[in-house]
Formats: C-alpha cells, sequence, structure tokens
C-alpha cells in the first residue's frame, strides 16, 4: 500500500523541516523526488539522503515567487504525477504593526508561490490525464492565533485556493487537498525561540507544547505519513478536504 513507484513528484521548500520528510518518505515509497528550494545546500543534503537510501532525487534552485523560474523549471521536468506545496515562510505581528514590505513579502512566498506551481503543473498534469496536489495549510486559517495576522492571511489564501482548484479540474482528474498543521518541531522552531527568548529556550518550548492538547509539537514524520496517504492511488476517493493535523488544538483547546 501507499506505493509511489514511477510516480514523479514535485516538492516545494523540500530542503528542510516538513518539506525534508515528505521528500525523504516520498523517496523510500518509490517517487523520483523533484526538490523546488531556494537554499541550495538544504536541497542538496535532501537529495543526498534520499539517494544513499536507494532512492531518486533531483533539485533545482528556484524561487516560488518568480512565475517565470517556476514554469520553466516546471516544464523542464515535464512529466508531474504529483505536486506538493510545501514552501512557505512565517511572521509575527498584528495588523498596525505589520509593514508593507513585510506583508507583501509573506503574500509573494505563501500565496503566489502556492499559485505560481499551481499555474506551472496543472497544465501538465492535465496532459498527461490526471494528477494530485497537496498544500500546505495551517490551523492559523481557520482559528484565531495570536500575532499572526499576515501569516494567518497567507494560509486563509491557501485553504480557498485548494477548494475552487479541487472543485475546477475534477474532470481532469486532479485531486486538491490541504493540510492544516499546528506546532510541529521543526528547526524553525528552535531558531524562533533562540531568537526571540533567549535565556528562556527550554521554557518556551515547553509552553508551546503545550498549547497543544495532546502535550507536545507533532514532528514532521507525521505530517508526511498523512502527506503520503493523501497523495496515494489509496485515497483516490479523497478531493477538497482540509486535513487538522494538530494534537487537538482546533476541537479540544478549551
Amino acid at each position: 500500500m501507499f506505493s509511489l513507484k514511477g510516480k514523479s513528484v514535485v516538492i516545494t521548500g523540500g530542503g528542510s523541516g516538513i518539506g525534508r520528510a515528505i521528500s525523504v518518505l516520498f523517496g523510500k515509497q518509490g517517487a523520483f523526488v523533484h526538490i523546488i528550494e531556494l537554499n541550495a545546500d538544504a536541497a542538496k543534503e535532501t537529495v543526498d539522503e534520499i539517494v544513499n537510501d536507494g532512492g531518486k532525487a533531483i533539485c533545482y534552485g528556484c524561487n516560488v515567487s518568480d512565475q517565470q523560474q517556476i514554469v520553466e523549471t516546471y516544464n523542464t521536468i515535464g512529466v508531474i504525477d504529483i505536486l506538493v506545496n510545501n514552501a512557505g515562510i512565517a511572521h509575527i505581528g498584528v495588523a498596525d504593526n505589520t509593514s508593507e514590505e513585510d506583508f507583501t513579502r509573506i503574500f509573494n512566498v505563501n500565496v503566489k508561490g502556492v499559485y505560481n506551481s499551481l499555474f506551472a503543473a496543472i497544465p501538465l498534469m492535465k496532459q498527461k490525464g490526471g494528477g494530485v496536489i497537496l498544500n500546505m495549510a495551517s490551523i492559523a486559517a481557520v482559528v484565531g492565533i495570536t500575532s499572526r495576522f499576515a501569516y494567518s492571511m497567507s494560509k486563509g489564501a491557501v485553504g480557498a485556493m485548494t477548494l475552487s482548484v479541487a472543485r475546477d479540474y475534477m474532470a481532469d482528474n486532479i485531486r486538491c487537498n490541504s493540510i492544516s498543521p499546528a506546532r510541529v518541531h521543526t528547526p524553525f522552531v528552535d531558531g524562533f525561540i533562540a531568537k526571540n527568548y533567549a535565556g528562556q529556550e527550554e521554557e518556551m518550548f515547553d509552553k508551546l507544547s503545550k498549547s497543544q492538547p495532546i502535550g507536545r509539537m507533532g514532528k514532521p514524520e507525521e505530517v508526511a505519513s498523512l502527506a503520503l496517504y493523501l497523495c496515494s492511488d489509496e485515497a483516490g476517493f479523497v478531493t477538497g478536504c482540509d486535513y487538522l493535523l494538530d494534537g487537538g488544538f482546533v476541537k479540544l483547546n478549551n
């Protein structure tokens, strides 16, 4: 079950964190993994891990917010069975202290970046007779998270795009779903805590962990496992859905 043998997969932001975990797992399941990543060194590390484990992978240095770069890269890849829109950046701030520059930066990566990949990949999927798209959303799209104004905006847009694509391309045999994680323990989280709470790292890590009712953060590998199911043939009847992967955050946090 859940074999991706012979599938050509594009994963944006596959150099670290959740994107890396998805890339590695998909490689183990037989996919040829194409990693789109701004950080070339990080992407190469992921590729090496996949290849050393007997898988197939290649990386492309590419900025998801640049449509011309994305279209050229995807056309070079040529055949795309699965697209995982994972690349994204975070921001802390409320509406009246979020600068126009920061708002635009979040929009360009988290919203336009997803659109650019959809714009480039969908025609290739239509030519092939179908495909699967998975977008990385967030619980910030469905509940109010303190001081995440721009980030929440961007993930709300991802959720809306997921529904639109699922509806518009059903006749083309293209499925589209999203995953909405709560806090997942990645290098980004460790860096965020170290930067903003120097000397209080252990205390803040514990506080952030316990904000999930289950009592801990998620693991990148747990997100990857759900991604594998949603992108596999076993999920052929699933489209237009968002999956909360949140340790009970949305439904049980009261």
